[in-house]
């Protein structure tokens, strides 16, 4: 069964990655960290995503203010554990804990071009694309 644990000192150090072909579209380890301690003053939320005692990825999402929004701003499944339905089902809980928070109706999200697994993950949840940003796509889903 899949969960989410908050990054802490014990599991920020667990060597999930991408395959190669997959870093110019998706931010490691390191980078999801700096970005989580960057926005430290919006509600971070940095987590490992676990299989039971399996850690198969990490994902970020923090509070954007200035949109009336969620930032679902990092999400990676690790090479070896991709394929399997993880980001599908990562991607459902976390949209479940958002509506559980209550803070704000409507998520943000950005991918870069050429991405379609973003894409089409993001499609089947009801995001859809509202704007460009040189190489990034924009994406929201409002829950009213």
């Amino acid at each position: 069964m899949i969960h989410l644990v908050d990054i802490d000192p014990g599991n920020w150090r667990l060597g999930l990655q991408v395959a190669e072909s997959q870093r110019k579209y998706v931010a490691s380890a390191p980078w999801l960290l700096a970005r989580a301690y960057g926005y430290r003053e919006y509600r971070p939320n940095a987590f490992v995503i676990y299989d039971a005692e399996t850690p198969v990825g990490m994902g970020l999402y923090y509070d954007c203010p200035d949109l009336e929004a969620y930032n679902f701003s990092q999400l990676f499944i690790d090479e070896r554990y991709q394929g399997r339905g993880y980001g599908k089902e990562t991607v459902k809980l976390v949209l479940e804990a958002m509506k559980l928070d209550r803070t704000y109706r409507k998520v943000v999200i950005c991918y870069i071009e050429g991405n379609n697994a973003a894409k089409n993950l993001y499609s089947q949840f009801g995001f859809v694309e509202t704007d460009r940003d040189r190489d990034e796509i924009v994406m929201e889903l409002s829950f009213d």
